[in-house]
């Protein structure tokens, strides 16, 4: 797969009020990447994140999904990715058959592949036996499914995952994790963040860690652990932020 899935160019950024967070920052990351995100709390990578999906605006340089301007913010920029947050994104009073029915339509889907792509969902997903339940009654890790189904309902090219299993048993994360390594073998591009470094290294097979933003390190895993000359994803990331990768 040739071209690039983000191509971010002298990206400037801060909040109101605060110190310069983002300063003539450059980012690159081919299509059909499992691409990680990492850098200590306060670090950036979830306003880059927001800034790369258009949650939050900006004036200072450009960043292009798919060869197309995030500064569009149209229809057809959307369609091009998902976005699967940390905080639930769906109506915990609404089913899954209802939130997908409302998130598909928001995505423009008919109705005839609304149902069609929810019953796959629910059945990759393992829902299908619940998808009449009210979401609110369900565990950590059955809402951490509903709401990834919600971000691909509409098969996107890119997909934004910010903490994707935070919460839930190892058994739903690996279901999380196997089906986003299908999906990417089917062309989807992840770009992927989490606390949860063991995953990360299973998952990503290029990653950039970012510090008080500024991207301090940038290649594959292998490559970066030669380098640095580390065992694991954790052990990098302390050795070059000095800092230890947890919730704090």
């Amino acid at each position: 797969m040739q071209g690039l899935a983000i191509k971010i160019e002298h990206l400037s950024f801060h909040y109101k009020d605060q110190t310069q967070l983002f300063s003539d920052l450059n980012l690159s990351i081919d299509k059909g990447e499992r691409f990680g995100l990492f850098g200590p709390n306060g670090a950036g990578k979830t306003t880059l994140m927001s800034l790369m999906t258009g949650l939050i605006s900006f004036t200072e340089g450009n960043i292009q999904l798919l060869d197309h301007s995030i500064k569009t913010k149209n229809k057809q920029v959307n369609k091009l990715f998902g976005f699967v947050p940390q905080d639930f994104s769906f109506y915990e009073e609404l089913t899954p058959l209802e939130n997908l029915e409302f998130f598909g339509a928001w995505s423009d889907l008919n109705k005839q592949e609304i149902i069609k792509r929810s019953t796959e969902l629910f059945e990759i997903l393992n829902l299908t036996s619940v998808k009449n339940k009210q979401v609110r009654k369900f565990s950590g890790g059955m809402k951490r499914k509903v709401n990834l189904a919600i971000g691909v309902i509409h098969q996107p090219q890119l997909l934004f995952l910010d903490e994707p299993t935070v919460g839930v048993d190892v058994q739903t994360r690996q279901e999380i994790i196997n089906y986003l390594e299908k999906l990417n073998e089917t062309g989807t591009t992840l770009i992927y963040t989490s606390h949860q470094l063991n995953e990360a290294e299973e998952l990503c097979n290029k990653i950039a860690l970012i510090d008080e933003g500024k991207i301090i390190a940038f290649d594959t895993l292998d490559n970066l652990l030669v380098k640095y000359n580390k065992e694991n994803l954790e052990a990098l990331f302390v050795d070059l932020t000095g800092k230890t990768y947890k919730d704090q």
